[in-house]
């Protein structure tokens, strides 16, 4: 199950309460874009429209070898793949909750190119500064321990 893109942005400025996987519905030169691991989910979201669940913004570029594209954009929005009650509870959560849909990770699951969001609540900004508290304090006990071990 190797990673193709992943966006690091997403664990720091969200609390994720719950991961999902979906297929995305791509074109065939975007298929081999992806598998170069060309695509960018920098700026992308998920977003619940109509009747279907869409990824939005991310960027994934024309494939060179397959020459001149025309009228090709780069960074359309793709449908993802999903179970229709799986799209209504997630668009109901979104909806009652004030939850949002966050990109996390796009991977290959045999020929199939996944993926995997997150339903997730937007953090605060305290909250993130409390995070980057924590985690440096940790680092600062771990290395001490290893000091006091050597």
């Amino acid at each position: 199950m190797p990673t193709l893109a992943v966006n690091k942005r997403a664990t720091g400025d969200y609390e994720i309460l719950e991961k999902i996987e979906a297929g995305l519905k791509l074109l065939g030169h975007e298929v081999k874009t992806v598998r170069a691991g060309s695509m960018s989910l920098r700026g992308a979201y998920v977003s619940v429209a109509g009747s279907g669940i869409w990824l939005v913004g991310a960027h994934i570029p024309r494939y060179k070898p397959a020459g001149p594209t025309p009228g090709y954009d780069p960074e359309r929005s793709r449908k993802l793949l999903l179970h229709k009650r799986e799209i209504q509870r997630l668009s109901g959560q979104v909806l009652q909750k004030g939850l949002t849909l966050v990109p996390l990770s796009v991977y290959t699951r045999g020929s199939h190119i996944k993926l995997e969001f997150g339903l997730a609540r937007g953090k605060k900004q305290f909250e993130k500064r409390e995070q980057i508290r924590k985690r440096d304090l940790d680092r600062d006990v771990r290395r001490s321990l290893k000091e006091d071990v050597r």
